[in-house]
């Protein structure tokens, strides 16, 4: 028969599996974090190189679209007639801890698959309770220089878009179209980096947040930290077991 001491000494089986499975989670967890630092540092990458640039004509990196490029990020310039005066809707945004709103109208765009571009002019914060002019026949051109963004999906905790009440809370690009007026607009937003409508400071241009971060390597390692303390307490616990 077995001994007491001989019983002991047996792995603990329920002990293990539990260890086993939570350890798998862990590292799964950490390789998958090693994966987002790829990808972050790619994209951080490519947002240097691409908004650094000098820019280049919007219809020119339209036409990139039929080939499956992914367009976000590159600068680009044009010309939008009435831009200053033209009609808007209103994203709800948040910038510097400061909430407001930031003003989108449309732009025509000659060739390609599309006749129209989301042109975010920038932000107002909500202790600014004007708005810039809207004249729908104004026609003065004002060149825009900017960063082309995708629209970020809107999640479970976003509230739904009121376009009856010029309330937007995502960027629905289709919708918004079609609430300014236009057609076959561009599936990604030009976010100007230049005034368009310098006679209205108030109206911040904003393309991108001032730091994007790239925290996954100290995710990463506060996984891979949970499965050695795993370990540690799973080894302490065996070692007393075989040696009381």
């Amino acid at each position: 028969p077995m001994t007491e001491a001989a019983r002991a000494r047996r792995l603990p089986i329920g002990l293990t599996l539990a260890t086993l499975i939570s350890l798998a989670i862990l590292i799964a967890l950490g390789v998958w974090q090693m994966q987002r630092l790829d990808w972050k540092s790619d994209l951080l990458a490519q947002i240097e190189s691409r908004s650094e640039a000098p820019p280049r004509p919007t219809s020119e990196i339209l036409a990139l679209a039929a080939s499956g490029e992914d367009l976000g990020f590159y600068r680009v310039s044009l010309t939008c007639p009435g831009l200053a005066a033209a009609p808007f809707v209103q994203l709800y945004a948040i910038k510097d801890g400061q909430a407001g709103q930031r003003l989108i109208s449309a732009c025509p765009v000659s060739g390609g698959a599309y006749d129209s571009i989301l042109v975010d002019r920038g932000f107002v914060p909500d202790t600014v309770s004007e708005r810039p002019p809207v004249d729908a026949t104004a026609s003065a051109p004002v060149e825009v220089i900017g960063l082309l963004r995708n629209p970020d999906p809107a999640n479970f905790v976003t509230p739904d878009n009121r376009p009856d009440a010029n309330l937007w809370y995502s960027r629905d690009v289709a919708a918004m179209a079609a609430t300014l007026g236009v057609s076959a607009p561009a599936p990604v937003f030009l976010l100007a980096e230049t005034p368009t409508n310098p006679d209205f400071p108030a109206l911040e241009p904003t393309p991108l947040p001032g730091e994007i971060a790239n925290r996954h390597l100290e995710y990463a390692l506060t996984w891979f930290g949970l499965a050695g303390a795993l370990i540690a307490v799973y080894a302490a616990v065996i070692r007393r077991r075989w040696t009381s």
